[in-house]
């Protein structure tokens, strides 16, 4: 046989060698990771509700809410493992189009999704009638947490929150041991995000309606040790910028493993990401509760930043993504 035919037996076997260990490489890599994860299409959409109790109630006969939520999960083919979840939770404005918004990005990720309506059941049409104080709406978080955990597609290990504002001001306090006792039962969220959370009210005793903290404002000294992640424009009127959220994060860190992440957005409003017309709002707990020693209401910009939406929306996902 000839020199010639022996390089292309020769260069045959290599190609061959090549093709096998490509096919070899995919199967121990990207196709594997593809199977762990599975593939994911769009989502199923169901109308649930639950039960939640009622911290505002005058007798047994309203000791409980009817709590109603949308949940989307998302359809991943060849996927091993329950999904995880992630509860959405609205600001003073009710449902709107941020719960969507960020639904999308985590439905498309494979992580299902609860958004839950907790004005519907109280009546609530806006700022002008919302709950005295957002603690009255924390056990509403965790009766969303409870609902999930039981659902048969579901990983109870692995369920996160999100939330907007007055959301945000939840999300925030469910990652308090002190809440997780009270209303949950022991059991606690995975990961915690808040988008502008107000985040001057935690931990104050110098302002009647925020007094005891623990009771009527928010707590925040001992963590469930969850990791918390806080969005903040430079803009928001409630905390007149970041400073708050940086000062908050600063306090409770050293005593908490170092959980809580605060994400700073240059020239982003209040709610930047409710890409939605622009509008704005009086509020006593603008200015940093400025209400509440001048008696003047401050009004609050509502102004969406489409580029930093995006941004914010694909941090949030990556937190998820890490943490669940």
């Amino acid at each position: 046989m000839t020199l010639n035919f022996w390089r292309l037996v020769f260069s045959t076997l290599v190609a061959m060698i090549l093709v096998l260990g490509s096919a070899a490489s995919r199967a121990d890599g990207d196709d594997r990771h593809d199977h762990d994860r599975g593939r994911c299409f769009a989502p199923v959409i169901s109308f649930i509700s639950f039960q939640s109790p009622n911290l505002a109630a005058t007798g047994p006969a309203d000791a409980s809410l009817t709590i109603k939520g949308k949940m989307s999960v998302p359809r991943c083919v060849g996927r091993r493992e329950k999904l995880p979840a992630v509860v959405i939770l609205h600001g003073s404005s009710g449902v709107d189009a941020r719960g969507d918004f960020y639904e999308a990005a985590l439905n498309d990720a494979g992580i299902a999704t609860l958004q839950i309506d907790m004005w519907e059941a109280r009546g609530v049409t806006g700022i002008a009638n919302r709950p005295q104080a957002p603690i009255l709406t924390y056990p509403d978080a965790f009766s969303a947490l409870a609902f999930l955990a039981s659902q048969p597609g579901i990983a109870a290990d692995r369920i996160g929150v999100i939330g907007f504002s007055w959301g945000g001001v939840v999300s925030l306090a469910a990652s308090e041991r002190l809440y997780a006792g009270w209303f949950g039962g022991g059991r606690t969220f995975k990961a915690h995000v808040a988008n502008y959370p107000v985040c001057w009210g935690a931990n104050r005793t110098d302002i009647p309606a925020l007094y005891p903290p623990a009771e009527k404002g928010t707590q925040y000294l001992n963590l469930t040790g969850a990791k918390v992640l806080i969005q903040i424009g430079s803009e928001d009127d409630y905390d007149n910028g970041t400073g708050p959220c940086t000062a908050l994060a600063a306090f409770v860190n050293p005593s908490n493993d170092n959980v809580v992440t605060v994400a700073p957005y240059a020239g982003a409003y209040h709610a930047w990401d409710r890409l939605m017309i622009p509008v704005t709002a009086p509020d006593p707990f603008a200015d940093e509760g400025s209400y509440f020693r001048t008696g003047r209401l401050p009004i609050v910009r509502i102004e969406p930043d489409v580029r930093q939406a995006n941004e914010a929306r694909a941090r949030a996902l990556g937190f998820f993504l890490r943490n669940l």
